[in-house]
């Protein structure tokens, strides 16, 4: 099954387009969920992402961010291994590392990415170049796994540079980067634009759409950095239909930390509560 086929398949078995960002941090996660930093942080995320996959509408990709895991040393990598290795098969496995480097450096990062830990997909950062991107597309089509490129970030700095004006076509940098990924296309590639800002999310799709070929899109910044899950579903929509099922919006602490925001003790049960509200979200958009 190639990454397309199961990205489609994930959507339609769990009746969402859900993706649940693992971000952990030691200080939010409750200390009885175990004795190491490895279990608490295993433990913390299988609890809630089992609980998850038992309902309808559900969560369909995992997205567990590198830089989050490995703050924590050997721990937190094994409590990365350990999470992938559980739900490998059973939903999609983003692994967001944001990797780029020169060709060789980026083969070594390819091959830590999709041999290593076994993703399914994984974000690069498109910045060095073409000879940065490719060791990732290779693989990846190669191997039947997806390879998402930064397009339009979600963070405030984004616009440094990703907004500054291109003379060729007085497009911003990051429609360039966009257009670039027309003339790398594989089934599999696909691009993350961030959810804060929805006009942009709109631009990068009509950018993509007018050649007709199909990239999934992975859309951060849900939740707590202030995107709206029914506003990027109502423009996923809007563009492009058909493609619905194959696009992802993520959401990170908005989920895992839903307790302390709430004052609940349960914090399955919060987690839970936050992953139905976006889901009702996006299908009423």
């Amino acid at each position: 099954m190639g990454y397309l086929e199961y990205l489609k398949k994930s959507a339609q078995e769990r009746k969402s387009i859900l993706c649940f960002g693992l971000d952990p941090m030691l200080e939010n996660i409750p200390e009885g969920t175990g004795s190491t930093t490895q279990e608490r942080i295993v433990n913390f995320y299988a609890q809630i992402t089992d609980a998850a996959l038992a309902r309808s509408p559900s969560i369909s990709a995992l997205k567990p961010n590198y830089a989050y895991f490995a703050q924590y040393g050997f721990e937190g990598l094994q409590a990365l291994y350990a999470l992938i290795k559980k739900y490998k098969g059973v939903v999609p496995i983003i692994l967001d590392a944001k990797r780029g480097d020169i060709g060789p450096s980026s083969q070594a990062y390819a091959c830590e990415a999709f041999e290593f830990w076994g993703a399914d997909a994984v974000t690069i950062s498109p910045y060095m170049g073409e000879d940065s991107m490719m060791p990732f597309i290779k693989m990846a089509l190669a191997q039947g796994k997806g390879v998402y490129v930064l397009v339009r970030t979600s963070n405030e700095g984004a616009a440094d540079f990703q907004s500054l004006k291109c003379e060729a076509r007085d497009k911003p940098l990051y429609l360039e980067v966009a257009r670039k990924l027309m003339k790398m296309h594989f089934d599999g590639l696909g691009a993350v634009v961030g959810a804060t800002n929805v006009d942009e999310l709109e631009k990068v799709m009509w950018e993509l759409e007018h050649h007709e070929k199909v990239f999934p899109l992975l859309v951060p910044g849900v939740g707590a950095q202030g995107g709206s899950a029914r506003e990027v579903a109502k423009t996923l929509k809007a563009v492009s239909s058909q493609t619905f099922y194959l696009q992802r919006i993520n959401s990170s602490s908005a989920i895992a930390y839903a307790y302390k925001k709430t004052g609940a003790s349960d914090f399955v049960g919060a987690a839970l509560s936050q992953i139905d509200a976006l889901n009702r979200e996006i299908n009423l958009a």
